[in-house]
């Protein structure tokens, strides 16, 4: 990306590649990185945050809502070029973090609130997971060949073990397994999971606060973040539904867009899609990786995103990702980006 921006070839492809707007991800929002941290990479600062605002308001961006963005798609109306903010989970600190900055800004943004994180009684397994990970010098770790020993004492070892102990949780074993397994972790190693959750999500009380921004849309994102790719059809569908049941009983409101839990090939493809349209919801995203076009008027329940990523917080990354440049590369040619 540092080539293409210094280079101008991001600039020269944009009139072709950068479509008509984009949807950005972010997830944490904090006041230090920590880039050491095996989950480092969902969290970016709020200079950085300050920073991206400013700088793309000052280059033209428009921000507008979610329900705008999908407005506007529907409609035709993108002459215009715009993006729309989103945060996923409902982290404690999109509320004491990053709202303060959306309203210094006058910047709309959505959260797509897990309501079991809110209740604290989903995981946050991949926090746990890191956890765990971070703490210790060696483990005896389930994976794909059997329980394992992991080497944990440097940086590069701990990511390591990270990666093989997360593709195994997502790929080996089903939703239910992968939560087993976690829990089990969690007691060998004396993690409270629900007090863990109940530190770093936001409570019922602050999702009504965070609700009450006029610039803060709350969005669905299911009761137990499972990958719905992985449920049976009726139990994916009673992720949406009672998610949206749930927000709308607590927020007064019933929740108009959704976010697919991890959003890749592995968690949503086209029957995801049905199935969110089935939940009556006006839109869905994902997380793969490109910008808004016109064509996705047909594709409301398949929106991409460009994620803003902790690793990577530099101006020019994301000028370059927003020019399109990215996204035939990241989807072998492909410029339209569905599922």
């Amino acid at each position: 990306m540092l080539g293409a921006h210094y280079s101008g070839l991001s600039n020269l492809a944009s009139p072709f590649l950068a479509g008509c707007g984009a949807i950005l991800m972010l997830h944490r929002v904090g006041k230090q990185q920590n880039h050491s941290g095996l989950n480092g990479f969902l969290s970016v600062e709020e200079g950085f945050l300050r920073e991206m605002l400013s700088t793309l308001k000052r280059s033209g961006l428009i921000f507008v809502s979610l329900d705008e963005a999908v407005d506007r798609i529907k409609h035709g109306h993108t002459d215009e070029r715009f993006a729309a903010i989103t945060l996923d989970d409902g982290y404690r600190d999109n509320l004491l973090n990053a709202a303060p900055i959306f309203k210094a800004l006058e910047t709309p943004y959505t959260i797509f609130a897990c309501t079991g994180f809110a209740d604290a009684t989903a995981s946050l397994w991949w926090e746990i997971v890191a956890k765990i990970i971070e703490g210790q010098d060696q483990l005896m770790l389930p994976s794909k060949d059997g329980e394992r020993r992991f080497r944990c004492r440097t940086s590069y070892e701990k990511q390591c073990t990270y990666d093989v102990l997360i593709d195994y949780l997502i790929a080996e074993v089903s939703e239910a397994e992968q939560r087993q397994i976690v829990t089990a972790l969690a007691s060998k190693f004396e993690i409270d999971e629900a007090a863990y959750c109940r530190n770093e999500a936001m409570n019922w009380d602050e999702l009504k606060l965070a609700a009450q921004d006029p610039l803060c849309t709350i969005g669905a994102h299911t009761l137990n973040h499972f990958a719905l790719k992985r449920l049976s059809v009726e139990h994916a569908l009673s992720e949406c539904v009672q998610s949206a049941e749930i927000l709308a009983d607590h927020l007064g409101e019933k929740p108009r867009h959704f976010a697919y839990p991890y959003g890749g090939d592995y968690a949503v493809g086209q029957r995801e899609t049905e199935i969110a349209r089935a939940a009556g919801f006006a839109s869905a995203v994902t997380t793969r990786h490109g910008m808004l076009l016109p064509e996705h008027k047909s594709h409301l329940f398949a929106l991409p995103r460009i994620s803003i990523n902790g690793n990577y917080q530099r101006i020019h990354y994301v000028k370059t990702m927003l020019s399109g440049f990215t996204v035939p590369v990241a989807n072998r040619g492909k410029r339209l980006v569905t599922v």
